[in-house]
């Protein structure tokens, strides 16, 4: 995609919101604006490799990360065979836009988008679910029964949501963020139980948090809580985002109104961020703005009925002391916790699907295991992952597919001409942490787990810029230039 054709769909999100084009440059501050706007997504990607190769590629997977692979492997190769095997219609939809849709500022009209209107040409699509993999003959069963060779697999389908280890969410089982399940609305519209982790699901946490609103608005004092599971999850800071977002919209009716609602974050770790600097400036937003924090929380229950959050809360105590390594023994002792609340905003558990994560090509942890550079299954050498699914320390978001989809490629490109692989994911993540309505600080980091931003800018600072990007240019970005494999 162009910096034209990505100007023009960015204008289009401004138009609707009154905003134009030259008003957003010049909020942004800075002189070469148009330039800065379109670095963060449009640093240039290393040039497709044009190759006379040939092999058969499958992609199991036909969201973000999987159509962007297959787009690339179209451009790169002169004569792909590649096929991508996905159920669902609507997997390209644009799941990060489920937060606004969660405080109001979108509607799920504006994220759903279909797959057949974004499938690569020449790309040969089987609207069915792998079920089955056999890597060591190199194949893998679809559930019609249908076993489909390769000679190059990727595997891109994304992360479960594990609402069945929540006790009293057992019914939803395994679900996933674009599944429309009617038992989503039973068990959210009306109980002040929410997540932006599902699409349908994000509608009713708008509803919940209105209701929230106007009770407080009624002099009521209130409990609003945020939880974080014990597992690895996609876009780690949208639980923070969604009350930073709560806090704005309460703020937003009164500040008497966001007095009498008590807003409380329980994370299963012991940190608000992974990267220290970023950490540091979001516990202070949290104390100047009164929300709470309760580190080594992990939800465990909830009793919808009775509106009761139960929590194993751990900490660690002195033991024994072990002469051998002269230190003290930990011990690791737990309790439950019960939190009444009026509002939750729940991050469920998350896995690899179970049909992957238990099979031969998954690992004891149920992820894809991958090094984490080049992207190669551990085991099978012409087996890559990427995205949600795959076993690296750090990547579970959109931005970091930018990256790693480009990695993939490249490297199966190398393995099928008999080549080193020489592409390495640097671990680039970035996560724009929206803290109110009207600002986001952009959090880039690295393996190093430090700071990597892209402009000369103060990395931990708020700024209207990068609400810019996230409200209006990310989402045309993600689905007219990624799903290009060109961007």
């Amino acid at each position: 995609m162009d910096k034209k054709k990505l100007l023009y769909e960015f204008e289009k999100e401004l138009e609707k919101k009154g905003i134009s084009r030259r008003d957003a440059l010049k909020a942004m501050g800075i002189a070469t604006a148009s330039t800065a706007l379109l670095n963060p997504i449009e640093t240039k990607a290393s040039e497709a490799k044009a190759s006379d190769v040939k092999a058969k590629i499958v992609i199991v997977g036909g969201g973000l990360a999987g159509i962007s692979t297959a787009a690339r492997l179209i451009n790169s190769l002169s004569n792909p065979d590649v096929t991508v095997i996905e159920p669902s219609d609507v997997s390209v939809s644009y799941q990060p836009g489920n937060t606004f849709i969660g405080v109001g500022i979108y509607e799920k009209k504006d994220v759903m988008y279909e797959l057949k209107d974004f499938l690569p040409k020449g790309v040969k699509l089987i609207k069915d679910k792998a079920v089955e993999f056999d890597p060591n003959n190199n194949n893998l069963t679809i559930s019609s029964g249908e076993r489909i060779t390769y000679d190059y697999l990727v595997v891109a389908a994304g992360v479960a949501l594990d609402f069945g280890r929540i006790k009293g969410l057992e019914e939803l089982g395994n679900t996933y963020t674009m599944d429309e399940k009617s038992k989503i609305k039973e068990l959210f519209d009306g109980t002040g139980v929410s997540t932006v982790y599902n699409t349908d699901a994000a509608v009713y946490t708008w509803k919940n948090m209105q209701a929230t609103i106007e009770e407080a608005k009624k002099g009521k004092k209130l409990n609003a809580i945020f939880s974080h599971p014990d597992t690895a999850i996609k876009c780690g800071g949208a639980p923070k985002k969604i009350m930073y977002l709560m806090d704005a919209r309460l703020n937003e009716v009164g500040k008497d109104v966001r007095a009498n609602v008590n807003m409380t974050f329980y994370p299963n770790s012991m940190k608000m961020f992974s990267v220290k600097e970023y950490e540091d400036v979001i516990k202070e937003q949290y104390k100047q703005r009164n929300m709470n924090w309760k580190f080594a929380h992990n939800l465990k229950e909830v009793d919808i009925k009775n509106k009761v959050a139960t929590f194993e809360h751990y900490w660690d105590e002195k033991g024994a002391w072990d002469p051998d390594l002269e230190e003290y023994d930990l011990l690791r002792r737990t309790k439950l916790v019960d939190v009444p609340y009026d509002f939750l905003h729940l991050t469920p558990p998350m896995k690899a699907p179970d049909e992957i994560g238990n099979s031969p090509i998954g690992s004891g942890r149920g992820w894809v295991p991958v090094n984490k550079e080049t992207l190669q299954h551990v085991i099978y050498d012409n087996i890559f992952s990427l995205g949600d699914i795959a076993a690296v320390p750090l990547g579970k978001t959109g931005g970091s597919v930018r990256k790693q989809y480009k990695v993939v490629v490249d490297n199966i490109i190398s393995a099928m001409e008999g080549k080193e692989l020489t592409a390495k994911y640097d671990g680039y993540t970035v996560c724009p942490i929206i803290t109110g309505i009207g600002s986001v600080m952009l959090a880039e980091f690295d393996w190093s787990m430090k700071p990597t931003p892209s402009f000369p800018l103060d990395p931990t600072k708020e700024r209207y810029i990068w609400w810019l990007l996230k409200a209006y240019i990310l989402k045309p970005m993600t689905q007219y230039g990624m799903l290009s494999g060109k961007v």
